[in-house]
């Protein structure tokens, strides 16, 4: 049977250029309220120090030796940045084309736990505001903006609330693409790639003074919760395309 793959073609990019402008939509929403929501430093400060406090009774308050372990290397210093930076929205955007092109349901389920660990976190900053350890602490160094200016470019002040370091969503969105690639991929290289961003995301975030340990695991938490919510969407749509009629 002769197929129109020019008409496949098309189809598909009409798909792709849909969702990804509903993407598109949600992130500006979601930088949006995030950057004018900003609460007060001193507010934001005293619940930093709450979870310097929790962090410490619990053990897991080590964002003092992670920062002092890669600050004597300039080439781990500079790692650390680039995989905050480079290794969030421009690998997030790639493989979100990537599975909109080649894996749809991969896609769906990535854009669905996005959009609901989203929106969860916006309530999360602005109910409960936590300034980084850069801001609240000031033996850390803010290591991404002293020694990047691509930050800025990524992600513009205009649009950046300082005081939402809880939850982490570098470290939980990099752990949903992560599955993502996981789920997709069809070489081991891949599927390595997968497993190893969010750990050192997870790393990265602290390591640069922008999240303590407790955020990292309030994102990956938040994240969980918006990919359960996603398969429980992906079933009802299958139960949809099962249904007669």
């Amino acid at each position: 049977m002769y197929v129109d793959r020019s008409t496949n073609g098309r189809v598909r990019l009409r798909w792709v250029t849909g969702q990804a402008a509903l993407v598109l939509l949600g992130v500006a929403f979601y930088f949006g309220v995030r950057g004018y929501t900003e609460a007060s430093r001193a507010e934001a400060v005293d619940h930093a120090h709450d979870l310097v406090a929790l962090e410490a009774r619990l053990g897991i308050d080590v964002e003092h030796d992670l920062q002092s372990l890669a600050a004597p290397s300039d080439t781990v210093e500079t790692l650390a940045n680039w995989i905050y930076i480079w290794g969030h929205w421009p690998v997030i955007i790639a493989t979100m084309v990537w599975l909109g092109w080649r894996h749809r349901r991969q896609f769906l389920r990535l854009r669905d736990a996005m959009l609901v660990s989203g929106a969860l976190g916006m309530v999360v900053f602005v109910s409960y505001p936590v300034a980084p350890p850069r801001l609240a602490d000031a033996r850390m160094v803010d290591t991404v903006t002293e020694r990047s200016e691509a930050y800025r470019i990524l992600q513009p002040p205009a649009f950046v609330n300082q005081y939402a370091a809880l939850p982490s969503l570098h470290s939980g969105w990099d752990l949903l693409v992560g599955i993502s690639i996981v789920a997709a991929a069809s070489t081991l290289a891949l599927k390595v790639v997968g497993f190893a961003m969010p750990v050192l995301m997870g790393i990265a975030v602290v390591a640069t003074a922008n999240h303590y340990v407790i955020d990292v695991v309030a994102g990956v938490a938040l994240v969980l919760v918006g990919y359960a919510a996603a398969l429980a969407l992906e079933r009802r749509r299958d139960g949809r395309h099962r249904s007669p009629g």
